[in-house]
C-alpha cells in the first residue's frame, strides 16, 4: 500500500512536468491525435506563462532540476541520444551531467569532516570550490600534503531523503502503469522501477563506489581500453570519495571533441571495445557512461570516473550477449534467434523461424552502414513492435546492460557521426567467442562442470539423514571412487588445456 506522501510527490511531478509544458510540448502539437492535442493546449493553460518559456529541451531541464535526482538520471540519459530526440534537445538536457547548482562550501566540508571523522586540513592541503555538480553529489578540487591532485566527491546534504521519496513516487508509478496499462506490463515496470531504485540506492554509500572505482580500474588495466583514477583510500567514507584527478578534458565539454590530434573515430570505437571487454571478458561494467563521467586525451585515451553504479553479468548473460552480437556480425539470423530462446528471452510457443526472419529486418537495413545513416528512433520503434509480437518481456537482470548499451551507443555517435558500431565490436566479440567458445575452451567448460557435479553428489552422499537403502547399497569406503573420479577428470582437463 503507498504513503499518502507517494501520491502526493506524483501528482506533484506530474503538475511540475505540465506546469514547464514538458509533459505535451506544444512544438509537437501537429504530430498529436486530436484528443491529446487538446489536452497538450489545457496543460499549457494551467501551466501559464511558465509553460511557453524556453525550448522544449530547456524546459524538461528546469522540470527534471525540480523532481529530484532521480529524475535527473533519467534526463542524463535522453542527453546521449542526440539522433532520436534532436541534437537542440540533447543540448539543452546536457547540463544535467555536471552542471547543476553546487551546494554550499561551508556543508561540503562539514560533511568531510564528520564522514572522515578528522579535520579537512589534516589530509588535504588544499580544499578547493567545487568544479562540477550532479544529481546526487559535487566535486571538489583539492591537494593531498604529498602534492598529489585530487577529486573528492561528497554526497548533497538530505540526498538519502530525496532519494528515498523519489524511490516511493517511481515504485507507485510503476504499479499504477502495471495495474492500469495491459499493454506496458510484459514491459515489467514494477521489476524496472526496483532496478533503478537499487542502483541509485548503492550510490548513496560512496564506500562501495571506491570499492567499485578499485575493482574496475584493476579490469580497465588488463584490456588498455579505458582507465580509472586511483582511489585514495585515506579520503574515503560513505558520504566522501577521493579520487587522484583524472587525466584528460571533460567529454561533457563540446570544445573536447576538437582538441589538436584527437582521433575521434578511435576514439568512438575505443569506448564502445570498451564497454564490451568489461561486460563479456570479467562481467562487470562501468553502468553509467555518459559525457559527465569521460576525460579524454589525444589521440583515444579515456578515462571515466563515478563507478556507483557497476552492471554485473553471470556467465550465462555473457555467452548469450557474445553469441548474439556474433550472429549479428556473421548475419546468421537464425543463430541469433535460436540464442534468444534458449535464453528464454522469447517463450517456447512461438516460431523461431518467424523469430529470425523478423532479426533479418531489424539487421540488414543497419548492418555496416555509418550511424549517421541510420535513423536510431526508427530501429527503436521497430525493435519495440517486435518484441510485443513476439511477447518478450523485459529481464530485469539486464536493465542495466541495456541502458548502457545505449548511452554508449549515443556517445560514440556524438563523437563520431560515420561510427560503425559493429565494425567497433567485431574485435572483442571474436576474440571471446574464439577463446570461450571453441572446443578446448568447451572441453574446460564441461570438465568444471562435472567436477561440480560429483561434488554435488558427494555431499548428497555424505549427508547424515540419507535414506537407509542408499547407505545398503553403497560400499562403506568410498573414498578410492572420489580420488579415481576426480583424478580422471582433473586430468581430462589438464590434457585438454596442453594440447589446445
Amino acid at each position: 500500500m503507498a504513503r499518502p506522501a507517494a501520491y502526493g510527490r506524483l501528482l506533484a511531478a506530474a503538475w511540475t512536468l505540465a506546469r514547464h509544458d514538458a509533459l505535451l510540448p506544444a512544438e509537437y502539437e501537429t504530430h498529436y491525435p486530436p484528443p491529446i492535442r487538446d489536452l497538450s493546449r489545457a496543460v499549457r493553460l494551467l501551466g501559464g506563462r511558465q509553460a511557453r518559456e524556453g525550448r522544449p529541451g530547456e524546459r524538461l531541464a528546469a522540470a527534471l532540476v525540480t523532481l529530484g535526482p532521480v529524475a535527473i538520471k533519467l534526463g542524463q540519459l535522453l542527453s546521449t541520444r542526440a539522433d532520436i530526440f534532436g541534437a537542440q534537445f540533447a543540448e539543452d538536457l546536457a547540463r544535467l551531467k555536471d552542471k547543476l547548482p553546487p551546494f554550499p562550501m561551508e556543508k561540503a566540508r562539514a560533511q568531510v569532516e564528520t564522514s572522515l571523522d578528522r579535520p579537512v586540513e589534516s589530509l588535504f592541503a588544499q580544499f578547493g570550490e567545487p568544479v562540477a555538480a550532479a544529481s546526487l553529489a559535487q566535486a571538489h578540487d583539492a591537494r593531498l600534503h604529498d602534492g598529489r591532485r585530487v577529486a573528492v566527491k561528497v554526497l548533497r546534504p538530505d540526498i538519502g531523503y530525496r532519494v528515498a521519496q523519489d524511490s516511493a513516487a517511481l515504485e507507485l508509478a510503476a504499479r499504477l502503469v502495471a495495474r492500469f496499462v495491459p499493454a506496458a506490463r510484459r514491459l515489467e515496470p514494477r521489476a524496472f522501477a526496483q532496478t533503478v531504485i537499487r542502483a541509485t540506492e548503492l550510490e548513496l554509500d560512496l564506500r562501495l563506489e571506491a570499492a567499485g572505482a578499485d575493482e574496475l580500474g584493476e579490469v580497465m588495466a588488463r584490456d588498455g581500453y579505458m582507465f580509472a583514477p586511483k582511489v585514495i583510500w585515506e579520503g574515503v567514507g560513505k558520504r566522501v570519495l577521493t579520487l587522484e584527478w583524472a587525466r584528460g578534458a571533460p567529454l561533457s565539454d563540446p570544445a573536447t571533441l576538437d582538441l589538436p590530434d584527437l582521433d575521434r573515430p578511435a576514439l568512438a570505437s575505443t569506448l564502445i571495445r570498451a564497454f564490451l571487454s568489461q561486460a563479456l571478458d570479467h562481467g562487470v561494467f562501468h553502468a553509467d557512461l555518459h559525457e559527465g563521467n569521460l576525460f579524454v586525451e589525444a589521440p583515444a585515451r579515456i578515462t571515466a570516473v563515478d563507478f556507483g553504479i557497476l552492471g554485473r553479468l553471470g556467465p550465462d548473460e555473457r555467452r548469450y550477449l557474445a553469441e548474439i552480437l556474433y550472429g549479428f556480425l556473421e548475419r546468421d539470423y537464425a543463430k541469433v534467434a535460436e540464442v534468444h530462446f534458449r535464453a528464454g528471452y522469447v517463450p517456447p510457443h512461438h516460431d523461431k523461424a518467424a523469430f529470425a526472419q523478423a532479426l533479418r529486418a531489424v539487421g540488414e537495413p543497419v548492418f555496416g552502414r555509418a550511424a549517421s545513416q541510420v535513423s536510431m528512433s526508427r530501429v527503436l520503434i521497430q525493435l519495440f513492435e517486435i518484441t510485443a509480437l513476439f511477447d518478450m518481456h523485459l529481464r530485469p537482470e539486464l536493465v542495466l546492460l541495456q541502458k548502457t548499451m545505449m548511452t554508449v551507443e549515443g556517445v560514440a555517435r556524438r563523437i563520431d557521426p560515420d561510427h560503425d558500431i559493429w565494425a567497433a565490436a567485431d574485435p572483442v566479440v571474436r576474440r571471446w567467442i574464439l577463446r570461450e567458445l571453441a572446443p578446448p575452451a568447451e572441453v574446460k567448460r564441461l570438465a568444471g562442470e562435472a567436477v561440480e557435479v560429483l561434488h554435488g553428489l558427494k555431499r548428497r552422499l555424505q549427508e547424515p539423514d540419507r535414506p537407509v537403502a542408499i547407505v545398503e547399497t553403497v560400499e562403506p569406503d568410498r573414498s578410492w571412487v572420489w580420488f579415481v573420479i576426480g583424478a580422471a577428470t582433473a586430468g581430462a582437463a589438464f590434457l585438454a588445456g596442453a594440447l589446445f
